[in-house]
């Protein structure tokens, strides 16, 4: 059989759904902070980033989106979660040579300080917690149109006294079509295990598979995402899955402001609180390009009547 870059494209969908058809329940999963999204502009199109190019957060989401990238490029962030929960964000890809190009994200959160108690429910003063991720990452192109990544991850958790290290593989394919303005992408997250326990029970860890499509439309300067989240998931029906649908929208007003929207399916029904659903689930945002080679990104995300989720990004083109 002659391989093509079609055929490549096929086969690994094929893998893709049939690995999400037959994985198992993780109902005790650790570094569950994965499932987050990480930087501002990925996070105001609600997540929907798996299938974008030319931009180094794409290591997050997608690690052959790496291929794409014009020029050297990093980027820094800042996220404000519930109460005192905040984290950060960072990022670099460049091309080497001929070799192809290499990048690497780093996530941390920081859950705070807490009261300790023992059993006796006596105070034992304040504890601590935070999760950190390290990407390392590698994607080159075939043919100039399909192209590939991989990231190797380590994550460390902590709780306390106790700590937890884990180590993980992202994979990842982007095929392009450059005439008809529109981008097709899939992702393997998460794959991986846990090598060191907090203390004696072993997790597993929240293996993601997404899927995603951007177009850019012709008439209007508009860019749309759709992907879905979170297939690996066992449910009874396989069509159930597709609940999990991710819908975004980047609109260009000039050569300087970009305003974005979205929508998580997943996040609405999980923010829901009593009867209510508020506006859980939808995102908004904006970015700003200056000084030629910098751009700041903004991130709202809503959390329904439990709050808001605030992102900035500072993205530089080197």
């Amino acid at each position: 059989m002659i391989i093509t870059k079609n055929n490549l494209f096929k086969a690994l969908l094929v893998a893709v759904f049939f690995a999400a058809n037959l994985s198992v329940a993780q109902q005790q999963n650790t570094y569950d902070f994965l499932k987050l999204n990480v930087d501002a502009r990925s996070s105001a199109m609600a997540g929907s980033f798996v299938s974008m190019e030319n931009d180094v957060n794409a290591i997050f989401y997608n690690p052959a989106g790496l291929a794409t990238l014009s020029n050297k490029q990093a980027s820094v962030g800042f996220f404000k979660y519930l109460m005192d929960i905040n984290a950060g964000n960072a990022s670099y890809s460049q091309k080497y040579k001929d070799i192809g190009f290499f990048g690497a994200g780093i996530r941390y959160i920081n859950y705070g300080t807490m009261d300790k108690y023992d059993e006796n429910y006596q105070n034992q003063g304040t504890f601590g917690a935070s999760d950190l991720a390290l990407s390392l990452g590698y994607a080159n192109v075939y043919k100039n149109n399909f192209n590939y990544g991989a990231n190797v991850k380590f994550i460390y958790s902590s709780i306390d006294e106790y700590s937890s290290v884990g180590l993980a593989l992202d994979l990842g394919a982007l095929y392009v079509f450059p005439e008809q303005k529109l981008n097709l992408g899939v992702s393997v997250l998460n794959l991986g295990t846990q090598v060191k326990k907090y203390i004696s029970t072993a997790e597993q860890l929240p293996l993601d598979i997404r899927i995603g499509m951007t177009k850019s439309l012709e008439h209007l300067p508009l860019t749309v995402n759709l992907g879905f989240a979170n297939l690996a998931n066992s449910y009874d029906k396989f069509f159930d899955r597709f609940k999990n649908i991710i819908v975004g929208g980047e609109f260009i007003l000039n050569d300087y402001v970009l305003l974005r929207v979205g929508y998580n399916n997943v996040e609405r029904q999980n923010f829901k609180t009593g009867t209510s659903l508020g506006i859980s689930g939808f995102s908004a945002g904006f970015g700003i390009k200056f000084a030629n080679n910098y751009k700041l990104d903004y991130a709202f995300n809503s959390l329904g009547n439990i709050g808001a989720a605030h992102r900035f990004n500072l993205g530089f083109n080197m």
